[in-house]
């Protein structure tokens, strides 16, 4: 599944999540000016991003062990079919070590216990384990010390895996971290020969701060990536592909970005343009930098592109140099949020081991 979302020609994405304990977002006013704009609404990035960086979330959320993304399987299990409701894998799930080693990475169940019943499946595990997935189906010693202290209650589930071209997955759940809640993650993924391709994922994190991402194919297709706090938008990054007989290669491309209360956009062969609250900025100069000509490169503001403003007053700033201390810990983000591996390697596979009725 990865490479229908991450290599679609000229994607681009942007990956970034916000967690916020205290800080409130300073709104840049109608009348600031574009400069005034911009660097406020980066500023306002920046610091959300060095909030959520200091989260136990961002360590779950950014582990590097993982293959798989949630809604597919490994690929030891071969072509297979599946129809998996949440009514089919409810229960409170606990885990608890026992010995042994899996080479095969069959039979995740084994190593928790049900023990009790429930309308949701919520599965109880160590923080540990979470952020080193692979370490699951294996025995250590020092396993009988950790506590269950991540976890992971799944209101909605839905897997109908028919091939890789005919699927429907749903996940809506809440994670927990020590008790307390660390968020909301829901996924909804469609694939059909006819539709076509539907997919988005959002993190929903305390003090209303949203990561999502969206996907959808069609005469227009639409892929971006947005942070929210409540209804207001602080970043999104979108493209959009618009059938158009008259346009070069039969298609309209359309980049637009969106810091704050400032938009970019670039149309095909067309010069960008800047507004701010919906205002047309016709002195100030857009100039968007791509490493490479690829249209199917991933161009990204972490990834092959930048973004430069020439202000009214003729001094000019990149989005790079505004929000530069931020784009690592994003980039990794927004990897890590797309993939969602946890919910792969813990919800998806214990609903795949009850039913096929591994144990």
């Amino acid at each position: 599944m990865k490479s229908i979302f991450l290599k679609l020609p000229g994607f681009v994405f942007l990956s970034l999540l916000i967690w916020s304990c205290s800080k409130s977002v300073n709104a840049p006013t109608s009348q600031a000016t574009l400069k005034q704009a911009v660097v406020q609404s980066s500023q306002n990035l920046n610091a959300a991003v060095d909030n959520i960086v200091s989260s136990q979330a961002f360590q779950v959320f950014t582990s590097d062990e993982s293959t798989m993304k949630s809604g597919t399987i490994a690929a030891s299990s071969a072509p297979y079919k599946v129809y998996i409701l949440l009514d089919s894998i409810k229960g409170v799930y606990d885990y608890k070590p026992v010995i042994g080693k899996d080479h095969m990475g069959f039979s995740l169940i084994k190593y928790f216990t049900k023990s009790a019943n429930s309308s949701k499946m919520i599965v109880n595990m160590p923080l540990s384990k979470v952020k080193n997935p692979h370490s699951l189906r294996e025995y250590n010693a020092s396993d009988t010390t950790l506590a269950n202290n991540f976890s992971i209650s799944v209101s909605d589930y839905h897997n109908n895996y028919n091939s890789y071209h005919d699927f429907d997955y749903q996940l809506v759940s809440q994670i927990s971290i020590d008790s307390k809640k660390a968020g909301d993650l829901s996924i909804l993924s469609n694939v059909n020969p006819t539709l076509g391709t539907h997919y988005s994922s959002q993190y929903v994190f305390n003090d209303s701060y949203t990561a999502k991402y969206q996907y959808a194919s069609g005469d227009t297709i639409v892929s971006s990536f947005s942070i929210l706090k409540g209804n207001n938008v602080l970043y999104e990054e979108k493209l959009l592909s618009i059938k158009k007989d008259t346009a070069q290669f039969g298609r309209e491309h359309q980049y637009i970005l969106t810091i704050g209360n400032v938009k970019i956009v670039r149309k095909s062969a067309s010069a960008a343009e800047v507004y701010v609250d919906g205002v047309l900025q016709p002195k100030a100069v857009i100039t968007i930098i791509d490493a490479d000509n690829d249209e199917d490169s991933e161009h990204s503001i972490c990834k092959k592109r930048d973004v430069q403003i020439t202000f009214e007053d003729g001094t000019t700033a990149t989005i790079s140099s505004l929000i530069g201390k931020s784009i690592d810990n994003i980039t990794t983000l927004y990897t890590s949020l797309h993939q969602v591996y946890f919910a792969a390697y813990v919800v998806d596979w214990i609903a795949y081991d009850i039913y096929y009725k591994r144990n």
